[in-house]
């Protein structure tokens, strides 16, 4: 299965230090699946991918695709520039989570959602009743991944994924799902000419990968084919709708809810890994955010995604499950949060610490070169704020007194100068 830790840059453009696998605060949003950063692209000569081109076709032949599918869909296909600059692109600025939330969650895409539900009601209950997984969160995918379908990608799937292939970062993931999309053509759901999306490979209005899609997409409507880049939805919503029920969906937890942490609490709790019984964080003191009793909705975590200062949430299964479709800290809260705004809730109540500025890579990279240098060691310097430096933080906020959120702020970095 394939843990896809960055698309939602098509929307929101947005870009959230960390990936996947990682508890992090605030995590990549841009085309999935998760993979480190890339290095500069190095020219190459179209001959080079000529000779590639031939030696896959080889291979997916004896994989079973039909030449004529493989020379079709390869048809006027050449190395796309722009999908190598992409793929080759360091994010150096990161923003943080509340400016995330304000723009995926914004009054605008709340009101098309609901224009949405409206217009696709019918559909969307069925969907509901079938999978049995709330309408609401799948539409919230829907708008964190296309803006409810106005901006689908317009990158060719195969070239996309053949330029992402020759290059040979990651030629291993990127073949796998050429091989997929070569299947796909040659079951006849889509044509080469409308098989496209982001640069990335991910296809259709809920963007899915290829491999993904031959596992999970649905014929919802019925007409034979599992169409996810047709201007009606109703497959590729279906086809979400699908996915997160094979991975354990609950259609009777919320994805998570906003708590009240006693006075004293200790922070090293706060970590998405931490599951425990809700019997366990009542007795910890911990409440709804108005003050009852915390609903038992199965194991739950506490998650502190702006430290001490920000607000508190308790996560059940289904947050993990959103992360399965996209592993980042960040999007889960997203999708969770819209979903309920569709609903008709409101904003979280307690208050972002919007005074404390986004730490950009290069001052993450210096903020774990300091904190190791002083003894509390993050296993290397890559910008990637993940659980060995948040463990490291920790350590030296209990060091020196402090509250041991393991956050990493614009101000810790300024302490450790």
């Amino acid at each position: 299965m394939l843990k896809r830790c960055y698309l939602s840059a098509l929307v929101i453009g947005a870009t959230l230090s960390g990936c996947a696998g990682q508890a992090t605060t605030a995590q990549p949003a841009t085309p999935r699946p998760s993979q480190s950063n890339a290095t500069q692209t190095t020219p190459v000569a179209p001959a080079d991918f000529a000779a590639w081109r031939t030696g896959f076709r080889a291979r997916a032949l004896a994989e079973g695709i039909k030449p004529a599918v493989f020379d079709g869909a390869f048809k006027g296909v050449t190395l796309n520039q722009q999908v190598m600059e992409l793929d080759g692109r360091q994010a150096e600025f990161s923003r943080q989570i509340w400016d995330y939330l304000d723009t995926a969650t914004s009054a605008t895409r709340v009101s098309t959602g609901r224009q949405k539900w409206e217009q696709l009601k019918p559909a969307l209950r069925a969907i509901e009743q079938r999978y049995g997984v709330d309408a609401r969160v799948v539409l919230a995918i829907w708008g964190m991944e296309t803006n409810y379908g106005s901006y689908r990608g317009n990158t060719s799937t195969i070239e996309g994924l053949a330029t992402l292939a020759f290059e040979g970062r990651r030629r291993t993931f990127a073949e796998a799902q050429l091989m997929a999309a070569l299947q796909i053509l040659q079951a006849g759901d889509v044509s080469p000419e409308k098989m496209r999306g982001s640069w990335a490979g991910a296809m259709g209005h809920t963007q899915f990968m290829p491999t993904s899609y031959l596992e999970y997409a649905q014929d919802f409507t019925g007409d034979g084919k599992r169409d996810i880049w047709a201007e009606d939805p109703t497959d590729a919503l279906a086809s979400t709708a699908y996915y997160l029920s094979r991975f354990g969906w609950d259609h009777n937890a919320p994805w998570g809810v906003e708590v009240r942490l006693p006075a004293g609490f200790d922070y090293r709790l706060a970590d998405q890994n931490q599951l425990q019984p809700v019997a366990y964080w009542r007795n910890q003191g911990i409440t709804t955010i108005d003050g009852q009793s915390l609903p038992d909705h199965g194991e739950a975590a506490i998650l502190v995604p702006a430290g001490a200062r920000g607000p508190a949430f308790a996560i059940f299964n289904n947050f993990k499950v959103i992360r399965r479709y996209n592993n980042a800290t960040s999007y889960a809260m997203a999708v969770g949060h819209l979903g309920d705004k569709l609903a008709g809730g409101g904003e979280f109540v307690a208050p972002w610490p919007r005074d404390e500025q986004a730490l950009s890579r290069t001052e993450k990279e210096e903020l774990q070169r300091r904190l190791t240098a002083r003894g509390f060691d993050t296993k290397g310097a890559d910008g990637v704020i993940g659980p060995n430096t948040i463990n490291a933080i920790r350590a030296y906020q209990q060091s020196v007194g402090q509250i041991a959120d393991g956050y990493a702020s614009a101000s810790l970095l300024k302490q450790l100068r």
